[in-house]
């Protein structure tokens, strides 16, 4: 069985050079191949893909609302962006746009073969500098949610708690301070958070990834 791959690129060149590597390597061949992503969904249909290669820099309609438009009629086909880009604001947009991998188009040919069967498969290949960008991207922003709201650590560790379903008793017991402090810590966690109730505030925290 051949993984059947549509390419969606505008420079001629490499757009016939991805058509003939696909064509001749073993377990691969080309679905169609398009210059631009303007009706990218009749594209889509027409060629029938497993894998969808995506260029970021098409002309009229760009990669990214070419994803976007796909993984609203195709949520589970698999879409792999490739760009000589590794600006992190074209990384973290194709992301959220909802592509499954992301390449540099110096990959070489037998990593892109490799990247198609893993996304083929299930995987989320990246490049090693696209993917440190991301776990560093995330990171820092995990880190900026909880910072944002100035909790102290010991709040930081009550809001756990109350995320755990943990009574207020159960938390004095837990951190070995008295029922008054728990209060006390809890009612500065509602300031902090801007919420009135226990429940408002484990959902904020579940939310946006507070603790």
């Amino acid at each position: 069985m051949r993984i059947k791959v549509a390419i969606f690129e505008d420079d001629t060149v490499r757009l016939k050079g991805l058509q003939l590597l696909l064509n001749t390597a073993d377990g691969f061949t080309c679905a169609g191949a398009f210059d631009n992503a303007t009706d990218v969904i009749k594209k889509i249909v027409i060629s029938e893909p497993d894998v969808v290669i995506m260029d970021i820099g098409l002309p009229a309609v760009n990669g990214i609302d070419a994803v976007k438009e796909i993984k609203r009629e195709f949520p589970y086909l698999p879409v792999l962006m490739q760009t000589v880009f590794d600006k992190d604001d074209k990384i973290f947009e194709s992301i959220m746009a909802g592509a499954t991998g992301y390449l540099l188009k110096k990959t070489s040919p037998e990593k892109l073969l490799e990247a198609i069967q893993d996304i083929y498969r299930g995987g989320a290949p990246m490049t090693p500098e696209i993917a440190s960008k991301v776990l560093f991207f995330f990171r820092n922003k995990e880190e900026a949610r909880a910072s944002a709201y100035a909790l102290s650590e010991k709040e930081k560790k009550v809001l756990s708690f109350l995320v755990e379903g943990l009574s207020y008793k159960m938390i004095s017991d837990e951190l070995n301070i008295s029922y008054h402090t728990v209060n006390f810590h809890i009612r500065n966690i509602y300031h902090k958070l801007h919420v009135h109730t226990v429940s408002e505030a484990v959902a904020k925290a579940i939310r946006e990834n507070i603790v």
